[in-house]
């Protein structure tokens, strides 16, 4: 593969709820341009695109797989995006390092709420987007339907730059309409636009026309005057328009049938815009001040790495964007985010699992390189003179978590420093040592992503096993109560004694813990006040009446008794510890659970299964907000309702519902449910 100069290059991103089509799309492109001479099947794991064996296993896109090609003297970087929502963060990224958006839409199931999340990505990224209809091959389409439930939805007016062919109800081309020429399979566009689609044709180029028209004033001004625009110029307004989504282009294709794909291939050919054209600028930091970047060889050398892959047997991949300057083979680069120089081998442009190395890459270019040390995903590289560290897009909180255990020994030491790596390589996965249930969780955005990531520990050599995690439950009181306990040992040599009066309070929400000494008169010296509070605090981990740590609590120390020879620091220090489990069981002990704020997304008629759902699961409805086609219901819900939540959703709206959850507070369990809380937790207890 040669080199590309920035104006050379188009970069695009296709995008879409899952099962709408992209990697059959990309199958049929790379065949159409002769790179590969037979399509391959999703099903059969026999993609370009989708080569881990993970996803041939599973029939679904991972993660993003950068596609280079050639075509006419361009190349065109295609990233071919997973389109399940746990795998959202890579879209993201992905769309960052775009110039253009291609969504598509399942031409059989219409616009779903991934079609609406995917799209947001792109508009909040400034990118030019393409609405392809895919999967017109399908029974009972109704591709005017979907043009206008789109402008409903998205909110911008989609304008077809194309009319299918249907012949004996089967899906066989489009005729082009700003070139007035039909293309079929994989032929070279020709006249031959059949006669009964004469009337059609006339009304959406009419339409085309008077779109492209509005895009710019001086072409306006033409077409009042004229009625007419020359093929030039409705280039020229399509071109504007899509850039400044003035209007959004709509075109029609199967992948799997192979139609509609030259024509969309020629069309992005035309109208995406290079990286010399990005219409949002890439900014970052240097020195506490803000950056603007646009490509250009002739800027600071600045990369930006929005994907980092390790594999075992091959090392590391790390792909980046040029975002500014030129780069190359065979040289050192520093790692701004890490402070760590790093030394780049061969370039290489990507074709799925297929490396062509390069000895030079420019501004705007997309490729990867193997085997940095320090590089993980999110990082910015260039000179070491020009310290810029680019800004992330924001990326969503994890919703699914996991209990994770070594499965070996041998494994217990690796396990922590591989979810490590794994959570650098995906920023939507994180992993915690949760403090309070005393386990080590892996989070991420759904079941699938999660067991993803633990089978690629797997493939970095630490097993894992996973359970449902226990719930970060605390414990408080809710009265103030007070007693005393004495601490008395005699073993023939020296004794220990110390007697402890102590009084508990509850404390305000998120006040902690607070020890106060009211002792007077010298019953207790304040040299062992210390320990007191030592032996208290030693409770407060582990809890008193369920294993979970104690929060909100005021412990007062206000009377007590030492001897002269038997007392001591660690007489004092169980005095404090038993005295304080036996106030905390007289002071109304309570269980706080994780109260979660809820955003649900899903189709109208998936309301009434949502609220009825979350009504089962202990949760409180805040209200609702109206989307076309769609409801947002807002809620609370008990953490400990909400652990497999993105299953149940999935299975109940089709995989067609969406949500966000983010902690907001604690309040008290039920008083049943408590109860079988502690008497789970007392059984437990007994067999360890």
């Amino acid at each position: 593969m040669k080199v590309y100069g920035t104006n050379d290059l188009r970069n695009i991103a296709l995008i879409s709820h899952q099962g709408a089509g992209k990697t059959s799309l990309v199958e049929a492109m790379l065949f159409n341009l002769g790179v590969i001479n037979r399509m391959g099947d999703v099903q059969q794991g026999t993609t370009v695109s989708d080569y881990d064996d993970e996803e041939i296993r599973r029939g679904l896109s991972l993660s993003t797989t950068l596609i280079a090609v050639e075509k006419d003297g361009l190349k065109l970087n295609l990233l071919d995006t997973p389109g399940y929502t746990d795998f959202q963060g890579d879209v993201k990224n992905a769309v960052r390092v775009s110039d253009t958006a291609v969504l598509l839409i399942d031409a059989s199931s219409g616009v779903e709420v991934g079609s609406e999340l995917y799209w947001n990505d792109a508009i909040e990224n400034d990118l030019p987007v393409v609405v392809v209809l895919s999967k017109m091959d399908r029974d009972n389409v109704r591709p005017e339907n979907i043009v206008a439930r789109l402008h409903e939805v998205m909110g911008v007016r989609m304008v077809p730059v194309q009319v299918p062919i249907f012949e004996q109800g089967n899906f066989v081309g489009v005729v082009d309409l700003l070139s007035m020429k039909a293309y079929r399979g994989n032929a070279k566009p020709a006249a031959d636009i059949p006669a009964d689609l004469s009337d059609a044709i006339e009304v959406a180029r009419m339409e085309l026309i008077e779109s492209a028209a509005e895009s710019e004033d001086s072409l306006l001004e033409k077409y009042f005057e004229v009625g007419e625009l020359t093929d030039e110029e409705l280039w020229q307004g399509m071109i504007a328009g899509m850039r400044t989504r003035t209007f959004v282009p709509v075109l029609y294709t199967s992948g799997t049938a192979n139609q509609g794909v030259v024509a969309l291939v020629d069309f992005l050919s035309r109208v995406a815009p290079s990286p010399a054209e990005r219409i949002q600028l890439f900014s970052g930091t240097k020195a506490g001040e803000t950056v603007e970047l646009s490509a250009s060889d002739s800027g600071p050398l600045v990369l930006y790495v929005f994907k980092s892959t390790a594999d075992p047997f091959v090392g590391s991949l790390t792909y980046f964007r040029i975002v500014s300057g030129s780069l190359k083979a065979d040289a050192r680069y520093f790692n701004h985010n890490q402070g760590e120089e790093e030394r780049f081998g061969s370039l290489l442009a990507m074709r799925g699992k297929e490396q062509f190395p390069i000895d030079t890459m420019h501004a705007g270019d997309i490729g990867a390189i193997a085997k940095l040390s320090k590089t993980v995903t999110g990082d910015t590289l260039g000179d070491k003179g020009t310290p810029i560290i680019l800004s992330q897009p924001e990326f969503p909180v994890p919703v699914y978590s996991v209990a994770v255990l070594p499965a070996t020994q041998a494994d217990s030491a690796k396990m922590g420093p591989t979810l490590t790596r794994l959570c650098a390589e995906d920023t939507t996965l994180q992993w915690r040592q949760d403090k309070a249930t005393r386990e080590a969780v892996l989070e991420g955005m759904g079941d699938v992503h999660v067991d993803v990531a633990v089978k690629r520990a797997a493939q970095l050599g630490v097993n894992l096993t996973t359970a449902i995690p226990k719930v970060p439950y605390q414990e408080t009181v809710s009265k103030t109560y007070a007693t005393e306990y004495r601490h008395k040992k005699q073993s023939g040599g020296a004794g220990q004694f110390a007697e402890v009066h102590l009084r508990v309070e509850p404390l305000g929400s998120g006040e902690g813990f607070e020890f106060v000494s009211e002792v007077v008169g010298g019953a207790i010296s304040s040299s062992y006040l210390p320990s007191v509070e030592k032996g208290i605090k030693s409770v407060m981990d582990t809890g008193v009446i369920a294993g979970y740590p104690v929060v909100d609590v005021k412990a007062v120390v206000y009377d007590g008794k030492e001897h002269p020879v038997d007392s001591k620091d660690i007489a004092f220090q169980i005095a404090g510890r038993e005295v304080f489990k036996k106030a905390f069981a007289g002071a109304g002990p309570v269980l706080l659970e994780p109260i979660m704020n809820i955003r649900i997304t899903v189709p109208e008629a998936n309301m009434g299964d949502v609220i009825g759902d979350l009504s089962s699961r202990r949760g409180q409805v805040q209200g609702t907000e109206s989307l076309p086609g769609r409801i947002v219901v807002i809620a609370q819900v008990p953490h400990a309702e909400m652990l497999r939540y993105s299953n149940d959703l999935r299975s109940f709206t089709q995989g067609r519902g969406v949500y966000t959850m983010e902690f907001s507070h604690y309040q008290p369990v039920p008083a049943h449910i408590q109860e079988e809380i502690i008497a789970k937790a007392k059984i437990a207890a007994e067999e360890e």
